[in-house]
């Protein structure tokens, strides 16, 4: 009843929000929290440790535009086209990867993300390093114009909240506790007859397809798609959401994402207000040092509390990350 309670306090607060917070940047940050939740199924419940998601999230956000932009359709079968296109590619790069276990199954992740990168480096309908540009918003099903902030809010609020229950579902399913297995005793499921690379291969798809999800709505919302979301520093960023917010729990990605959004986009008015209340003109650079400040409190995650955020809560009022917490 209270988890419930706490639902409902945390939705009627994103409904309201638009009315208080620039709704672009909130659309941004429901984006990424999206991207860290679909992540964080694949590590935290599954224990496999991806470097290459944002070949689903960038991939995705380029077959989502180009579609829209360049093949002149709607905004739902674009975001669709997206999602398809990064479970296909989720796919294939499964049935590679599952073959390995550890910081191979990381390297192979890796170097083919990096080959998809270099494909949309060179395609021609990505725009090279410039982008892909001007991708309108249109109408969704026709009906509901997105040129709208607070219409298209709305729209990323249903998916992400839809996505959420998704994983929410999977996770407290048979499919879920199977998975949970997997990585506590990989040798014990198979001992109990479990097709261990088949479940692995689903959770990875599944992971794929939501990240993909995720960077389609991105592209819808921001009207652009760049290398830097295909690039392997966006897959070092969604570790470093999961990780701060709490890894293995549900909410934990959602409040590092938040975190990790929020001071790349207001770092640099932190330093101006300090700069202003000390005088010390050092603080006005504190914008440009975003990858360094991110990097700072990664440390003090690792050393002051490794279980992140929500990890370090639940553990202190004695519920298990792992277990029906939040």
């Amino acid at each position: 009843m209270l988890k419930k309670s706490a639902y409902g306090v945390v939705i009627a607060l994103a409904l309201a929000l638009p009315f208080y917070v620039y709704p672009v940047f909130l659309m941004k940050l429901l984006c990424f929290a999206l991207f860290a939740c679909a992540f964080n199924l694949l590590i935290g419940f599954t224990g496999l440790l991806s470097f290459g998601h944002a070949a689903f999230f960038g991939g995705a956000g380029y077959i989502a535009g180009y579609a829209i932009k360049g093949l002149g359709m709607t905004p739902e079968i674009g975001v669709l086209a997206g999602v398809v296109a990064a479970s296909v590619i989720g796919l294939l790069m499964g049935l590679l990867a599952i073959r390995r276990q550890g910081i191979y199954f990381t390297m192979i992740t890796l170097a083919l993300a990096q080959m998809l990168f270099f494909v949309f480096l060179q395609a021609p309908f990505t725009g090279g390093e410039d982008g892909l540009q001007g991708v309108p918003r249109g109408k969704l099903f026709g009906a509901f114009d997105l040129s709208s902030d607070f219409t298209m809010y709305y729209v990323v609020l249903v998916i992400a909240l839809a996505a959420y229950a998704l994983i929410l579902r999977t996770v407290h399913s048979p499919f879920g506790q199977v998975l949970k297995a997997i990585k506590e005793n990989e040798p014990r499921a198979i001992s109990l007859g479990y097709d261990v690379d088949k479940y692995k291969l689903l959770a990875f798809v599944l992971s794929a397809a939501l990240s993909g999800l995720a960077g389609a709505t991105k592209t819808l919302v921001l009207g652009f798609e760049t290398l830097t979301d295909v690039h392997w520093s966006m897959s070092g960023l969604v570790v470093l959401m999961t990780l701060v917010g709490g890894l293995g729990t549900l909410v934990g990605p959602i409040v590092g994402a938040v975190v990790i959004i929020a001071l790349e986009n207001k770092l640099g008015d932190i330093g101006t207000g300090l700069a202003g209340l000390t005088g010390i003109e050092w603080f006005n650079t504190i914008g440009e040092s975003v990858t360094i400040v991110i990097g700072l409190i990664f440390i003090v995650c690792v050393l002051a509390f490794r279980r992140g955020i929500v990890g370090e809560i639940l553990a202190r009022v004695g519920r298990p990350a792992g277990s029906n917490a939040p």
